[in-house]
C-alpha cells in the first residue's frame, strides 16, 4: 500500500476520468425488468454441488437435500388446473390444500441466495419459465407493469424465486399477499429466502397485527426450512482492509478502467432521486465503486436505500474502495437494534466482502 503527496491524476490503466454514479439517472423499461429476472452474475454459475455446507451445521446439508428434491418435483407439466402434483418427493393435494413453496429462513451469510439460485438452475424448465428476483425487484415489477399484467406475465412460469423476502410497509403486505395467491392458484411454485420467519414478517416495522390475515396468508404458501450457521463471507478470512485516504481512493479510481468515483454523502443524496428499481442499472458497466468521505447514514430512509445499493453491488460483484468511516460504523446503534437490523447487518457483511475484493485496486 502506498501513499503519494502528488495530485491525483490518470494512472497507468485508464486515461479517462472516472465515472460518477451521481451523474447517472437511468430509466429502466418494463421489459428489461422482466428479462432480468434471472440469478445475478454472482450466482449465475452456482449449483447445489458448489455449495459448501458447514460440517458443524447439519441444517445446511439437509437444505441441499430438500431443495434438490423440490427441484426434481417440478419436472412435470404446469400445474394450472392439473390437480395433484409432486412436492418434496411426495404427492399432495391441489394448491389450495397446502403450501406450494419453500421458505429458506436463516441469518445473513449462510448461503441462502446460493441455494435459491441453485434451485432455479436445477429446476427442469426453460429459463423463460422460471423467474428470480429480490422482493424489491418483484414489487417494482408490479409498479412497472401493473398488478394484472404482472399476474399474467408470471402465471405461465414453473417457478418464482424471491430473494430477501421482507415486508417493510402495509402496502407491500397486501400487494404481495394478493399476487402470490393468484400465482399459486395458477400453479406457480414458490421459493423464497429471508432473515425472518414468514409468520413474523413485518414485526417492528409497522402495525403488523393489523395485517395478520395477509401475513398468515403469505405464510400458508410456504414450508419453512431453517438454515443455521455463521456468515460464510467472513468465515476463516482476514479482516477487511481499513478505510483508505481520500487521495488513495481518488488515485485508484483514475487508475482503474471502468471505476466510478463519488463523494459518499452526495451519493446518498442522489439515491433519493433514483428509484431503487434502477439501482442495478445505475451500476451498468461499472467495474469498481470508489467512495470518499464515508460517514454514518443520517436516517432510516437513507439507510434502507443504501441497503438496496449494497445488494445490487454484491450481486454484480463490484468491488468497493472507500475512505472515511469503516462500513461497520455506517448504521447507528438505534438502527442496528431496530426492526430493520437484519437488513443492516446484511449490508455491512456484503460491503465488507466487497471492500476486501477492492484491496488490490490500491496495491496494484
Amino acid at each position: 500500500m502506498s501513499s503519494s503527496t502528488s495530485a491525483p491524476g490518470p494512472g497507468p490503466v485508464s486515461e479517462a476520468s472516472p465515472l460518477s454514479l451521481c451523474a447517472r439517472e437511468p430509466h429502466v423499461p418494463a421489459d428489461r425488468l422482466v428479462a432480468e429476472m434471472v440469478p445475478p452474475p454472482r450466482f449465475d454459475s452456482v449449483r447445489f454441488d458448489t455449495y459448501v455446507p458447514d460440517p458443524n451445521q447439519p441444517s445446511q446439508s439437509e437444505a441441499v437435500t430438500v431443495l434438490s428434491g423440490f427441484a426434481a418435483g417440478l419436472g412435470g407439466a404446469h400445474a394450472s388446473g392439473a390437480g395433484k402434483r409432486k412436492w418434496f418427493g411426495r404427492k399432495t393435494e391441489p394448491a389450495s390444500s397446502g403450501p406450494r413453496g419453500v421458505y429458506l429462513d436463516g441469518g445473513y451469510g449462510v448461503g441462502k441466495t446460493h441455494l435459491l439460485a441453485s434451485l432455479w438452475h436445477a429446476t427442469p424448465a426453460r429459463p423463460e419459465l422460471k423467474a428470480f428476483g429480490t422482493f424489491v425487484e418483484l414489487t417494482n415489477l408490479v409498479g412497472a407493469l401493473g398488478f394484472q399484467q404482472t399476474v399474467k406475465t408470471l402465471s405461465g412460469h414453473r417457478l418464482l424465486c424471491i430473494d430477501e423476502f421482507e415486508l417493510d410497509d402495509p402496502g407491500d403486505t397486501v400487494l404481495v399477499s394478493s399476487l402470490l395467491s393468484r400465482l399459486v392458484e395458477a400453479g406457480v411454485a414458490l421459493a423464497a429466502t429471508s432473515n425472518t420467519l414468514p409468520g413474523k414478517l413485518g414485526e417492528g416495522r409497522f402495525a403488523a397485527a393489523d395485517f395478520l390475515r395477509e401475513i398468515q396468508g403469505l405464510s400458508a404458501h410456504f414450508r419453512p426450512l431453517r438454515i443455521d450457521g455463521e456468515d460464510y463471507r467472513h468465515r476463516g478470512l482476514p479482516d477487511a482492509p481499513p478505510p483508505y485516504s481520500d487521495e488513495q481512493v481518488t488515485r485508484a479510481a483514475y487508475a482503474t478502467a471502468g471505476a466510478s468515483l463519488d463523494d459518499f454523502p452526495a451519493l446518498l443524496d442522489h439515491l433519493a432521486r433514483v428509484h431503487p428499481s434502477r439501482y442495478g442499472a445505475l451500476t451498468d458497466d461499472v467495474r469498481a465503486v470508489c467512495l470518499t468521505d464515508v460517514r454514518p447514514v443520517p436516517d432510516q430512509s437513507t439507510a434502507l436505500r443504501l441497503v438496496v445499493l449494497a445488494d445490487r453491488l454484491y450481486d454484480r460483484e463490484v468491488p468497493v474502495l472507500a475512505s472515511g468511516m469503516p462500513f461497520d460504523r455506517l448504521f447507528s446503534e438505534e438502527m442496528l437494534n431496530g426492526g430493520y437490523r437484519k437488513k443492516y447487518f446484511r449490508a455491512i457483511s456484503r460491503l465488507t466482502a466487497l471492500a476486501r475484493d477492492a484491496k488490490d485496486l490500491v496495491e496494484q
